[in-house]
């Protein structure tokens, strides 16, 4: 980092925020273009602005001179930046209770028990099921249970511990299993993102546990398509990821992938994101909903080494689940032997799934042609499933589509 005057220091968490601050306090909008502001350094000053310990320094007496106006607008953007991205924990939008507390997941029950219960299996790729439940008036499983379908379970995947580092894509099928059980042994299975390849190996072991399946923005074809996750895994090599699995202790780390996402579209996490909420730091509404979505991406959760490795060697790099070479609970697992109505959805701008290695799988599924729905819909990744447009446009057929597919 290169602040003021030209002086290289390193900068840590505060440090970074001071310079957000002083940034942001720099920063204006003029007909829709950001300006920015330099204020000198004085000479005198240099010695300040390299050294860490006096940043807090530094950004007082940028801030002073500014004014008290200006002074308390910038202490509270300071204020709710560490709130955002420090304080803040993921919380499930609409009432339920725990079904199941299981090692690997909580399974959450929603709506009244009766007919096939309509199991949506989140996402096991480093954030909450909050993306199925993320706000009132904004929430896949209240959109599910407003148009038809009576009961909603949802896999609320844990974090994953010390003592879990070993535990293997077997381990979360297995889990699933019993949460089928123990649900009456047949379910409409949703599977979200990764949730989505679990929920078609699940279908493919045990295709009599499944009445119809929801794959969406689900990679199932991962040779398909030419996004970016795809590119990514082929140019780095087994060692890359070995390496983040043994820097985590054994564990791939939440933060690791949080960076990782990030650094796909910096300039929009790195600077604009700040930039946009220092000028709606006086907008009660605005910051409602900002803290609402960053306290679900700001949290990721931990997953198991050595299941990590195993999904990105055997499902992406070498695609065995759509080569039909994948072995879930000790047999090959074949796309074919899922017979149920299928319900392939896909965002055109997905840039995390891409839309062919969701659509692809009805290459490979053994569902009559007659009998799989494929869709397309605007939008990115995140947006299939939390995104207002999509819940409120395309869901509500979804939900009536799973409610006519009877035993």
């Amino acid at each position: 980092m290169r602040p003021c005057g030209g002086v290289r220091t390193v900068a840590t968490r505060p440090e970074i925020l001071a310079l957000k601050a002083v940034s942001a306090c720099k920063v204006h909008s003029t007909k829709g273009f950001i300006m920015s502001k330099i204020l000198p350094v004085k000479p005198s000053e240099l010695s300040l602005t390299s050294v860490p310990a006096f940043w807090p320094v530094a950004l007082a007496a940028s801030l002073w001179e500014q004014g008290a106006q200006m002074l308390a607008k910038n202490l509270r953007f300071v204020e709710e930046d560490i709130k955002i991205h420090d304080h803040l924990r993921p919380k499930l939008a609409t009432q339920n209770h725990v079904r199941l507390d299981l090692r690997t997941m909580v399974l959450r029950d929603y709506g009244k028990p009766g007919g096939i219960p309509t199991l949506v299996d989140a996402p096991h790729a480093g954030h909450t099921a909050m993306i199925a439940d993320y706000h009132k008036g904004q929430s896949l499983v209240e959109t599910l249970l407003a148009n038809g379908i009576g009961h909603v379970v949802l896999t609320d995947w844990k974090t994953a511990s010390d003592d879990m580092k070993d535990l293997e894509i077997d381990n979360y099928l297995a889990e699933l299993v019993v949460a089928i059980d123990d649900l009456g042994g047949r379910v409409n299975l949703v599977g979200l993102c990764q949730g989505g390849w679990v929920s078609a190996m699940l279908a493919s072991r045990f295709p009599d546990k499944v009445n119809s399946l929801v794959l969406a923005g689900a990679p199932i074809d991962t040779d398909a398509g030419d996004g970016p996750i795809k590119r990514m895994v082929h140019e780095s090599p087994a060692s890359f990821y070995e390496e983040l699995v043994a820097l985590g202790g054994g564990l791939m780390k939440g933060k690791f992938m949080l960076q990782g996402w990030k650094n796909m579209h910096p300039q929009q996490h790195y600077v604009q994101e700040h930039v946009d909420l220092y000028e709606h730091i006086d907008d009660p509404a605005y910051l409602a909903k900002q803290e609402t979505f960053e306290s679900w991406y700001e949290n990721p959760i931990d997953l198991p080494g050595r299941w990590y490795l195993q999904v990105i060697t055997q499902l992406f790099k070498e695609n065995r689940l759509a080569k039909g070479k994948f072995i879930g609970l000790g047999r090959r697992l074949d796309l074919h032997d899922i017979k149920c109505p299928a319900y392939l959805l896909a965002g055109a701008a997905d840039d995390i799934t891409s839309p062919e290695q969701v659509l692809d799988a009805a290459k490979y599924l053994g569902t009559p042609s007659d009998h799989i729905v494929q869709k397309t819909v605007p939008g990115g990744h995140i947006g299939l499933f939390m995104g207002a447009h999509t819940l409120k446009e395309h869901w509500p057929h979804i939900a009536r589509w799973i409610t006519a597919q009877k035993p």
